[in-house]
C-alpha cells in the first residue's frame, strides 16, 4: 500500500496523463483536474447534492472552454447531411428500452446533432488536412450519453465532437479500425490476466470479435442501466477510453463462474448482465497492474494513434 493509503495501481492511474486525447500526449493536469480525477476514482461524483455536477465535470475533463450557438445553428441550417438515411436507420433504436432516455432525448435531437457533426467535419476537412469523419455504426449510441447528460443540445454537440475527434477518432473511421484493434487487445489482455478463461473461450471458438464487439464499439453504453453507464463514463473520461477494453474484461470476470460452467458460453455472452459500474471500475483498476508495460502502452494508444 502506498503511503497515501491508495494502492499502487491507483497511484499509477492518478499520475499518468490522459493519453487518450491526441492533443495531450505529455504534460500534467492542473491541480484542480487532478483532484477531480481522484474524486472520480475513489468516491465517484456525488450527484445527489447537485445534478449539474456531472455535466460541468465532463466539460472540464474534455476541456470544453466555449461553445458557439451561431456555429451550431449554421450546421443545423444546412439540413440533412449526405448520410441522413443511414443516421435515421439507427437513431430510432438508440437505447430503445430505456424509458428515462426516451423521455429526455427525442430522436430529432439525436438526428440533428449527428447531422451537424457530419457537416462540421465536412467543413473542417475542406479547411485543413486532418483525419476525416462521417457517420458510422455505433456513433448514435456514443452521442446518447452526452444528449442525456448535458443541459442543452448545444453543449452535447460540442462535448460529443471533442470526444470523438480527440479521445477515440479511430473508433469511428469507416473501417472501425480502433474498435478492431481494441478487440484484438482484449484477447491479448485476457490471455494474461485469466489464461484459463481465455483458453476455455478459445476452445469454444469464441474470440472478442464475436462476443465483445458491441461493448467495445459503444464503450459499454449498450449495456443497461444508463445511470451505471454514466458512472462508468465518468471514469473513462477522466482516465481514457482505452480502459474500456479492461472494463469489458472486468465484466467477463464478474460473470466468470457462470461462463465457465456453461457448455455453450455464447448464451451467457450474447447479453451481458446489467452493468455495475463500481465493481467494474474496481476490477479494471486492479487489472492495470497486471499488464506488461508494452502491452499497456499499446492499449493506451489504440483509440487514437494510427
Amino acid at each position: 500500500m502506498a503511503p497515501s493509503g491508495i494502492p499502487p495501481n491507483l497511484q499509477k492511474l492518478l499520475k499518468e496523463p490522459k493519453f487518450s486525447s491526441r492533443s495531450q500526449k505529455s504534460g500534467e493536469y492542473d491541480d484542480g483536474t487532478k483532484k477531480l480525477r481522484r474524486m472520480i476514482l475513489t468516491d465517484g461524483i456525488p450527484l445527489d447534492a447537485d445534478p449539474s455536477l456531472r455535466p460541468r465535470i465532463w466539460k472540464i475533463l474534455l476541456r470544453i472552454n466555449e461553445v458557439s450557438a451561431d456555429t451550431y445553428l449554421d450546421y443545423v441550417a444546412r439540413g440533412p447531411c449526405h448520410v441522413r438515411e443511414k443516421i435515421r436507420n439507427d437513431t430510432f433504436r438508440t437505447l430503445a428500452t430505456d424509458r428515462g432516455f426516451k423521455e429526455r432525448v427525442r430522436e430529432d435531437m439525436l438526428v440533428r446533432l449527428l447531422d451537424a457533426f457530419v457537416w462540421k467535419n465536412h467543413v473542417d476537412q475542406q479547411q485543413r488536412d486532418r483525419l476525416g469523419f462521417t457517420y458510422v455504426q455505433g456513433m448514435n449510441v456514443l452521442a446518447a450519453p452526452f444528449l442525456y447528460t448535458m443541459p442543452s443540445e448545444l453543449e452535447a454537440f460540442y462535448c460529443f465532437s471533442k470526444f470523438i475527434e480527440e479521445c477515440c477518432p479511430l473508433y469511428v473511421q469507416p473501417t472501425l479500425d480502433g474498435v478492431h484493434r481494441g478487440l484484438k487487445l482484449l484477447d491479448k489482455c485476457l490471455k494474461i490476466v485469466d489464461p484459463e478463461l481465455f483458453d476455455y473461450l478459445r476452445k469454444k471458438k469464441l474470440s472478442a470479435e464475436i462476443y465483445a464487439f458491441p461493448s467495445v464499439l459503444t464503450l459499454c453504453a449498450c449495456t443497461p442501466p444508463l445511470n451505471e453507464v454514466l458512472r462508468l463514463w465518468d471514469f473513462l473520461l477522466a482516465f481514457g477510453v482505452h480502459l474500456n477494453v479492461l472494463c469489458v474484461i472486468a465484466q467477463l470476470l464478474l460473470m466468470r463462474d457462470d461462463v465457465m460452467k456453461e457448455p455453450s458460453p455464447m448464451k451467457r455472452l450474447r447479453v451481458f448482465p446489467e452493468l455495475d459500474a463500481i465493481n467494474v471500475i474496481g476490477v479494471t483498476v486492479t487489472l492495470v497492474r497486471d499488464l506488461p508495460e508494452d502491452l499497456y502502452a499499446e492499449l493506451v494508444k489504440h483509440p487514437y494513434a494510427p
